[in-house]
């Protein structure tokens, strides 16, 4: 299981410092090697992020989550929220079930019976929310 330290999502100042144990990282690169190491810390993080948002923990579909990663690394990264994420392998938000599925079939997490890769497919466009709908600040100079 990671190991969690570091400050909580909710103080909006970073990200916790997350870490897997020894071997893990190689079971998850022997399933999906797409992916780096971040990739998997972030959505875990994100997942966090996402229950914190909740008035109780619960479930959370897939649709959530990836929004929720999108929240996540807009708050965090910013304006290179998409450079980071794609440098970690994740370019469409179906990548971030790809993620989750590897975790869930190393068992890092637990799905329902009804959860599916596919749920992650399509949710957000990443030129879209990283790009064309980034809240750029436009400053009056005069």
């Amino acid at each position: 299981m990671p190991a969690v330290g570091g400050r909580t999502l909710d103080q909006g100042r970073s990200l916790p410092q997350l870490c897997f144990q020894d071997g893990i990282m190689d079971r998850l690169r022997a399933r999906d090697a797409r992916f780096q190491e971040g990739a998997y810390l972030f959505v875990l993080a994100a997942l966090e992020f996402c229950q914190a948002r909740l008035s109780e923990r619960r479930h959370i579909s897939g649709r959530e989550l990836a929004e929720a990663c999108r929240d996540l690394a807009m708050e965090h990264f910013g304006v290179m929220a998409r450079l980071v994420l794609e440098h970690w392998g994740i370019r469409v938000s179906a990548d971030i079930g790809d993620v989750v599925f590897t975790m869930v079939d190393e068992g890092l997490l637990i799905s329902q019976p009804t959860d599916t890769r596919d749920e992650f497919a399509g949710v957000f466009e990443f030129d879209q929310a990283f790009e064309r709908e980034y809240p750029w600040s436009v400053v009056q100079i005069g």
